[in-house]
């Protein structure tokens, strides 16, 4: 039986995730081990252990690895910190394969890690531009990766171009978007103030809303207080009720947090509400029911664009990135964010596009980590 390690390391990285954790459990001739590390364990982020844990997996091992900073050096230094306990954790497993994903600095701690101890890594969303330094460690990772899962052929043919082998590189889809799909098909009602705590002015969520979720963009995070700030002044302007979700935990996420927990004291904000994370499935639910997403979030570029939720794009976070009819790109200005989103609301509904996945990746992903080529004779020996 082929053991598949699977690292998860924050919030979006369990969405993104799930699915093949689901489809590598059910399969008889996979062993999953799952390794939960770094924001994914701190309460201040919402910790997603919890939900990790309420969905029936059961970590195999943890991995503290995050710095108290949340600035350049303590990202780098975390980074670090990531290969040291990920090795030690590797070690003791003894996995057949590691599981990365995307593009954040624990995952090229993983794949630092993996690739050192000779253990085959496979490569989940590689081949995809985006702004900041993610889009360095994404190519990183496709370097030091052995099997490449990619989620549009646009990313396959970068990756191709990059010198990778095309018979280890597979289009799969996002998995994230099995999860969209999901919802997609639902049909029942959600209510987020029954279920989950947060803080603010709740409201009729069968109304018209907007959700913002603004992180910090790494090479610019000097002005994450000033970009937040505009979309804070934006948020004042909005004539709809809002949820509001607190950022990751890149470089310049104290900023922003220090932001928002200012104007929030210093403004009467009604019908505003704000949580740190929700299970990924109500995430959606509540996504997919909003009349625009505002922010930086690669959610509004691949989940929204399954689901035809309208995006407000701001800044330069996500640039280059694939997107749907539903992205409008703007600037940090409030003036621009408030703009774009009358244009959606005065607009037709946006339409969904499947262009990062059709619901199935999990199960794709799942085949190929069980059948592709590991070159096992190439690994040292513990």
């Amino acid at each position: 039986m082929r053991k598949v390690c699977v690292v998860v390391t924050a919030r979006p990285s369990y969405a993104r995730i799930k699915s093949v954790l689901e489809a590598v459990r059910d399969r008889p001739d996979l062993e999953l081990q799952l390794v939960v590390g770094a924001s994914a364990l701190l309460e201040r982020y919402g910790p997603a252990i919890d939900v990790i844990r309420a969905d029936g997996f059961e970590p195999d091992a943890v991995a503290y690895m995050v710095v108290e900073g949340e600035n350049l050096v303590t990202t780098a230094k975390s980074t670090g910190l990531g290969v040291v306990e990920l090795a030690s954790v590797f070690e003791r497993l003894q996995p057949d394969i590691v599981v990365s994903v995307a593009d954040r600095y624990e995952t090229i701690a993983t794949a630092i890690a993996a690739s050192y101890m000779n253990i085959p890594l496979a490569h989940v969303q590689g081949g995809e531009i985006t702004g900041s330094i993610d889009e360095k460690v994404r190519h990183a990772v496709t370097k030091l990766a052995d099997i490449h899962l990619v989620c549009t052929e646009l990313a396959a043919q970068r990756v191709v171009r990059m010198g990778e082998e095309p018979d280890n590189v597979f289009l799969t889809g996002c998995p994230s978007i099995d999860l969209a799909d999901r919802v997609a098909k639902e049909h029942t009602s959600f209510d987020p103030f029954e279920r989950y705590a947060g803080v603010g002015d709740e409201f009729d969520v069968n109304q018209d809303y907007v959700v913002i979720m603004q992180h910090p963009v790494t090479t610019e995070y000097m002005d994450a207080a000033k970009q937040i700030d505009e979309t804070l002044v934006a948020l004042t302007k909005v004539q709809l009720p809002v949820f509001f979700f607190w950022p990751n935990v890149d470089a310049g996420s104290d900023r922003i947090s220090k932001r928002i927990r200012q104007f929030r004291e210093e403004n009467d904000l009604p019908h505003v509400y704000f949580f740190k994370n929700l299970p990924p499935e109500d995430f959606l639910r509540l996504i997919s029911r909003a009349r625009c997403v505002i922010g930086n979030s690669s959610v509004g570029i691949r989940e929204c664009s399954y689901l035809g939720v309208p995006v407000v794009n701001v800044g330069t976070r996500q640039h280059g990135r694939e997107r749907g009819p539903n992205v409008i790109d703007v600037g940090s200005s409030s003036d621009e964010i408030v703009a774009a989103l009358e244009r959606h609301l005065a607009g037709e509904p946006t339409p969904r596009v499947h262009l990062y996945g059709d619901g199935q990746a999990g199960q794709r992903i799942a085949e190929v980590l069980a059948t592709c080529e590991l070159s096992i004779e190439k690994r040292l020996t513990y």
